[in-house]
């Protein structure tokens, strides 16, 4: 039975919460509510998407099967020389982590050409009545929270790198309770309301932006000219009499989920902590051990192949450890999940990486670094040879019963956002707790040798493990926002908001 009159809300800031809200009461459905709640977020949670990073769409119309649109980045096929491409590190207190910027660092960028696609097909309501919300905000600014304000300053070594006014406020570096507004951005959504993406990939615009590139990127107007948004047939599982669709390969976040919820499902008691950390280490080993040629793009997939899943469940029987290399990886990512009262629903991860470094003067855009980030590059940087889909560990998330959305959910996070959908989903499945405290448990995620964990949870003793524990929750561990017909909860490690309307 559907408990809601519009539609049950999550997003990563207030702002977008509230803009899906007023989509849905002025007749809009669950897509045109998600695409603009994502284009807000591109002010509200500015260091975290982009209208030039990349994302991902699991989606579902009412009665219908759930699709996927992927219009994550695109790796170059050529490298430059003379490329723009510096090392900076970011301090989390508890663990310092590496990150590659510079215009050396852009990947082909999918966000706009994806969102107006879908917007296209499974939307409703005009685009200007979706985007009016994000243009206003860009004009009028927005209130730094103190989670924005957290992020605004652990990346303020990359936000600061080329001299730009729009982190400063009367000389000062922004912080909470400031404002930020971003009018240029305004401008560009102006224009992409006229003019379309096309503008930018294949007119005009695209000059605009081929000469921000200066020569020191990788890439070039053919990129462009040729970038694609593919849609495709959802991974999935079924687990626990629901089945949960999400991203499949060429990314690898979606293949990862799938085969450690295998190994879990091969568990005869309740999943331990100590399952879980096996389980996580197989899942890296398999992918490490699958993963060999950057030229197969659908690599991935074959971890699912029976004859290696049964390799693995073999060792995930056995209480032996043997760790896997560590990745370093913040993950500047956002996420929107909506069901609205016709039974539509919407799953939207949207990332920008850390970004590059640099504005664009013209429409107060940072654009990605996905060509500096590590989890995405396990070849080395500017080594895949071909021009590709790089392997994203973007995973929207449906889960239905009886053909019916149950929950929606995703994460942001880099390699966190596997471990941490993966929890929540336990949580909901096997432990049948609400979707509050599903999101509200502490996490662990394994990196390497390394467990790091979020006070609350038991420990089991492994030899060679090293752990590093954080005194509260943290948003290292993930943002998970996830809703269903009674609940709608955002991730309060991230800002994340949820309302039921």
């Amino acid at each position: 039975m559907n408990s809601i009159k519009y539609g049950s809300i999550s997003t990563g800031s207030k702002e977008a919460t509230e803009t899906a809200e007023k989509i849905l009461k002025s007749g809009g459905n669950a897509f045109d509510a998600a695409i603009g709640a994502v284009f807000v977020s591109m002010t509200s949670e500015f260091a975290l998407t982009g209208p030039f990073g990349g994302g991902t769409c699991v989606g579902m119309e009412h009665g219908k099967s759930p699709f996927v649109y992927d219009f994550f980045v695109d790796c170059p096929k050529n490298t430059n020389p003379n490329k723009e491409f510096k090392e900076t590190l970011v301090n989390f207190g508890n663990t310092i982590q590496k990150f590659h910027i510079g215009r050396g660092s852009i990947a082909i960028p999918g966000n706009i050409v994806g969102l107006l696609e879908i917007h296209q097909n499974h939307g409703v309501l005009s685009l200007k009545n979706i985007l009016k919300y994000a243009i206003d905000f860009a004009k009028k600014g927005v209130i730094i929270n103190s989670y924005q304000a957290y992020i605004l300053k652990l990346i303020k070594p990359i936000l600061t790198f080329s001299d730009n006014n729009l982190f400063y406020k009367n000389n000062s570096f922004i912080k909470y309770g400031d404002k930020f507004i971003n009018p240029k951005f305004a401008d560009f959504l102006e224009i992409l309301l006229e003019k379309g993406s096309e503008y930018f990939y294949n007119g005009d615009g695209l000059d605009k932006i081929i000469e921000y590139l200066n020569n020191i990127s990788c890439l070039n107007k053919e990129d462009f000219n040729n970038y694609k948004v593919h849609k495709r047939k959802p991974l999935s599982l079924e687990f626990n009499k629901n089945i949960m669709y999400t991203n499949p390969a060429p990314a690898y976040g979606g293949t990862l989920i799938v085969f450690l919820l295998k190994l879990l499902k091969t568990v005869q008691n309740d999943i331990s902590t100590l399952d879980l950390i096996k389980g996580m280490n197989l899942t890296s080993k398999a992918r490490n051990e699958v993963c060999t040629n950057p030229k197969e793009i659908n690599e991935i997939s074959k971890i699912l192949l029976n004859e290696n899943f049964e390799k693995y469940k073999k060792l995930f029987s056995l209480n032996e450890f043997n760790f896997t290399n560590d990745i370093d990886g913040f993950g500047s990512t956002t996420h929107v999940s909506i069901i609205d009262k016709n039974g539509n629903a919407a799953s939207i991860t949207t990332t920008n990486g850390e970004g590059c470094g640099s504005i664009m003067p013209e429409y107060g855009i940072m654009m990605n670094n996905m060509l500096g980030e590590v989890d995405l590059n396990p070849f080395g940087f500017h080594n895949w040879g071909i021009k590709r889909r790089l392997p994203t560990m973007i995973s929207p998330i449906i889960i239905t019963q009886n053909s019916i959305p149950k929950f929606v959910l995703g994460s942001g996070g880099s390699n966190r956002i596997r471990s941490a959908n993966i929890q929540v989903i336990l949580n909901l499945l096997t432990k049948n707790l609400d979707l509050k405290k599903s999101i509200d448990a502490p996490r662990i995620h394994l990196e390497g040798d390394t467990l790091f964990y979020e006070p609350g949870i038991k420990i089991p003793k492994i030899k060679n493990l090293k752990l590093i524990s954080f005194d509260n929750k943290n948003l290292f561990f993930g943002g998970v926002n996830g809703v269903s017909n009674t609940e709608a909860v955002g991730d309060k490690r991230r800002g994340g908001c949820g309302i039921i309307i």
